[in-house]
């Protein structure tokens, strides 16, 4: 069944009329053309389609658009300000965290998110906010001195 729905992607209002069993990843890409956010396992297992829905990371692909309806959704894309990077995406890049670059934005949205609970996490609660990503082409200590980097960085 089809229904219009309301979203709020990147401080942007969106009407969007699809139907009530799409998730949010799927008219994110589909229909706001928003790509960053990447389909990697459509199953919640692999983490690349992390977005933050009310300020919280989530699996988009897990979450039906109508259930993000009226809440805040921030992508990868709504991160940078004024041409500026944010200062996790500042800090992955002055580590080299990444590689492909098909994580990456996932990894970055669940630091943002961390971030925005705890502004100076140790190095175990930086690892346990990246755990639910992915990444097959290098190991996780990169992700998390980036963290730690942009922590040091908004005291």
């Amino acid at each position: 069944m089809k229904q219009i729905i309301n979203l709020k992607v990147n401080g942007v209002a969106h009407q969007v009329e699809t139907d009530t069993r799409r998730t949010l990843l799927e008219v994110i890409r589909e229909h706001l053309g928003l790509m960053g956010t990447k389909k990697g396992c459509d199953e919640g297992d692999c983490g690349a389609c992390t977005v933050l829905l009310d300020g919280k990371p989530v699996n988009s692909c897990l979450v039906l658009a109508i259930e993000a309806q009226d809440k805040p959704i921030t992508t990868i894309e709504g991160l940078a300000s004024n041409g500026k990077l944010d200062p996790i995406q500042e800090a992955f890049v002055a580590n080299g965290a990444f590689q492909c670059g098909f994580c990456t934005p996932g990894m970055v949205m669940a630091a943002k998110g961390l971030l925005n609970e705890n502004p100076h996490p140790t190095q175990e609660e930086a690892t346990r906010a990246i755990a639910g990503n992915l990444c097959r082409c290098t190991g996780y200590l990169r992700f998390v001195e980036g963290i730690q980097q942009a922590a040091k960085a908004k005291v």
